[in-house]
């Protein structure tokens, strides 16, 4: 049997192209045939996939994956292919954080939405990353649903991190990170203002460390530099790292001293798991996915009082015994995504079709 997926783009550094990656090598070793086919591939990425054009249907048992995270033609294809047929949903960013930022890219979240209730008819099995994406599948008119956490490589968060940035982020300030792309919905605006009332009134002693894809409108990016130099920040306090390299990931993560998210909309957050795999300690507006996520794990807050995250960031970053009773409860969560235990999930669900 085959089991091929689809993915409108498979992108170095994606969480959605890394697991559909794992998955794939997972249907291998169970003795399946398994390829990955995309509209767009990246360059360091050729031989990982290939080109959608070049899929061709297989027997009436074989199945398709899509990957469901934004309006493509794929859409289409899945409803005309003739086969068996799952969705995997990670979730679209609700198009109102980009209105007034990037109105192309709420045209294109509001119309990801909207045709997922197409596929409800035409699909065997849909599946979600998590429960509060299930609830948007159900929502969406999809009645045999599941949930398949996304899946991540640990080992890969085990190897070296890079030497340089890892020296250099020795220095003795705190670092407050976050991962994720430069996007209205993940609140960076929230997390400078943590950073600017630390500045302001517990020390001098912070750095905001923000990796992720840079935002494709100029104008939000100048707005988000314009709000910590108004704050009283500097770009040495507060670095756009752009998007980076895995050893320079990895120093990011073994040089934080917590990691803090504001995001207003997670269909999962992988960046939660890779700090809990990593010891750092998370601290997270709890929004979305980001509590199911999580579980009892990191410490949680529903409301944005931001002196109160400031110092509780404080607390994390210095006081080794709060640091330690996190940490040990984030390794405890950790079990609920370990890859055996997430393949298993998959292989069941597939198994049912």
């Amino acid at each position: 049997m085959r089991i091929d997926q689809w993915v409108p783009a498979l992108h170095w550094g994606d969480a959605i192209g890394d697991a559909a990656r794992l998955m794939r090598d997972a249907f291998r070793r169970w003795g399946h045939q398994a390829e990955i086919y995309a509209l767009e591939i990246d360059a360091a990425l050729e031989r990982e996939g290939r080109p959608f054009a070049a899929f061709r249907a297989g027997a009436a048992d074989d199945v398709v994956i899509l990957h469901y995270a934004l309006v493509s033609p794929l859409t289409q294809a899945l409803i005309e292919h003739r086969g068996r047929r799952v969705l995997l949903h990670h979730s679209v960013t609700p198009p109102e954080f980009f209105a007034g930022v990037d109105d192309e890219l709420a045209r294109i979240c509001a119309l990801g939405r909207s045709q997922l209730p197409l596929l409800s008819k035409h699909v065997d099995l849909a599946l979600a990353v998590s429960e509060f994406d299930r609830a948007e599948l159900l929502a969406a008119g999809f009645t045999r649903t599941g949930v398949v956490p996304l899946l991540l490589d640990f080992a890969r968060y085990r190897q070296a991190p890079n030497p340089v940035l890892t020296r250099l982020l020795g220095d003795g300030l705190v670092n407050l990170l976050f991962v994720g792309r430069v996007s209205p919905n993940k609140r960076h605006d929230d997390l400078i203002r943590v950073a600017a009332y630390w500045k302001r009134c517990i020390g001098a002693d912070v750095r905001l460390l923000l990796v992720g894809k840079l935002p494709r409108q100029r104008a939000y990016f100048d707005a988000l530099q314009r709000l910590f130099y108004d704050n009283g920040l500097t770009p040495a306090e507060v670095v756009f790292a752009g998007h980076v390299s895995h050893d320079e990931l990895l120093a990011y993560y073994r040089g934080a001293h917590v990691f803090l998210s504001m995001s207003e909309h997670e269909g999962f957050g992988a960046p939660l798991i890779e700090a809990m795999l990593t010891d750092v300690p998370v601290l997270a507006y709890r929004a979305a996915a980001v509590g199911e996520t999580l579980g009892d794990a990191g410490v949680q807050f529903s409301g944005k009082r931001l002196d109160e995250i400031a110092e509780m960031a404080e607390r994390l970053a210095r006081d080794q015994s709060l640091r330690n009773d996190v940490i040990q409860g984030q390794r405890t969560r950790l079990a609920a995504f370990d890859p055996a235990a997430v393949e298993a999930r998959l292989r069941r669900c597939l198994e049912d079709l």
